[in-house]
């Protein structure tokens, strides 16, 4: 499939990057904060980098980096869809023997610069292109990176980079709901007989618990339960008023639409304000769609069993996979336990190998895409000979 809209730029033959100029990418990118709704210093160092590669790149208007390998009409698309935010913390970006420290080395700036240096490196048919996103705001309920490219492409395969470990291949996440409460109300003496906005944000939380018990019925494990959990609580007063506000984030699993969700919760509000955010229904690829095989088969070519996994989280494949309808998995090195941590590291020797499994599951993709491309012009040019 083609992409919708695509600039018109004279094409360059490809740069591979070396392992040792891939470490120093990722290094590069990790030393540059980039805090969600602050990633334009990154997104400048990626379209460098992938313009010295001889990629045509490009930041659209939510400010996200893309880069073009390939020709900009290309029968075929796989698109590399990472993000260049992170959460906010500073961890100081050291290497120490095989592993590199700091905040978004496996939060995931390890697996978009593995994009980045697998792009480069693998060899693809004349009629497909890769597209490398790097995109903004994911690590926020806006997801504004990723919404901005649904409508622009429509890839024939996509891979979503986050970390799944180099032999684990993510097939699906839960979905997401996020709930903002305020509730205001004149101060009171603490020993008159009605509550204070605090004690109103913690009962209305209890019944919240209490349906979310409910739904959890017959149901088992993390993956297909709902969990909830507490973001932000605080109180605040200025003698006259107090004010209790309350933010929750829902991880929601297969079956379950947030707006359902978001109407069960309404349903126990007796007074406050509500806001809901952030409304991603879980995803589930099947095991067998074409870029899980073709990673499983490459991680098979590094002599280890492959692992599908899903992840109770959430990522950009939420956001996407509804939209395009093509094959997609996440995929990246790291270990996702250290997301977010004050000790956030990746091992540099797995993010080579992720490198190179990336590499000869883009080459043994496109060519799959490629061959299946050609099939229909084959059959048709079979029965016109046939039918004189």
């Amino acid at each position: 499939m083609s992409v919708l809209a695509a600039p018109s730029h004279a094409e360059r033959p490809a740069s591979p990057i070396s392992d040792a100029e891939a470490v120093d990418l990722l290094r590069r990118m990790v030393e540059t904060s980039s805090i969600s709704g602050n990633e334009s210093v990154v997104a400048a160092l990626l379209l460098q980098e992938m313009s010295r590669r001889g990629f045509v790149a490009e930041m659209d208007s939510a400010g996200n980096a893309i880069g073009w390998r390939g020709p900009r009409d290309a029968e075929n698309i796989i698109i590399l869809l990472g993000h260049m935010d992170t959460v906010p913390g500073v961890i100081p970006v050291r290497i120490e023997g095989d592993l590199l420290f700091g905040r978004g080395s496996v939060d995931a700036k390890g697996p978009l610069a593995t994009f980045v240096t697998a792009a480069s490196r693998a060899a693809l048919p004349p009629n497909t292109a890769i597209v490398v996103i790097g995109a903004v705001e994911e690590e926020t309920p806006t997801s504004r990176g990723a919404r901005a490219v649904v409508d622009r492409f429509q890839p024939a395969a996509c891979v979503i980079g986050e970390p799944s470990a180099w032999n684990g291949v993510t097939i699906g996440y839960k979905g997401r709901l996020v709930m903002e409460c305020s509730i205001a109300r004149d101060l009171a003496h603490t020993a008159g007989p009605g509550g204070s906005a605090a004690d109103e944000a913690v009962s209305f939380w209890q019944r919240v618990l209490a349906e979310i018990n409910r739904l959890n019925q017959g149901r088992t494990g993390a993956f297909h339960t709902v969990q909830a959990t507490i973001r932000e609580l605080r109180t605040s007063s200025d003698g006259l008023a107090e004010k209790a506000s309350l933010v929750a984030g829902f991880r929601l699993p297969p079956g379950l639409a947030p707006g359902q969700l978001q109407q069960a919760i309404v349903a126990h509000a007796s007074i406050g304000q509500l806001n809901f955010l952030g409304h991603e229904a879980a995803h589930v690829s099947p095991r067998d769609n074409a870029v899980a095989r073709h990673l499983s088969a490459a991680i098979r070519r590094e002599r280890e069993r492959p692992v599908l996994r899903v992840k109770t989280g959430t990522s950009d494949m939420n956001v996407v996979a509804p939209h395009w309808r093509c094959p997609i998995v996440a995929y990246g090195p790291g270990d996702s336990a250290l997301d977010h941590t004050p000790n956030e590291h990746i091992s540099l020797s797995e993010y080579l190998r992720t490198a190179r499994v990336l590499t000869h599951a883009l080459e043994s993709l496109a060519s799959e895409l490629a061959t299946a491309a050609h099939r229909p012009a084959e059959a048709e040019a079979q029965s016109s000979r046939e039918s004189e």
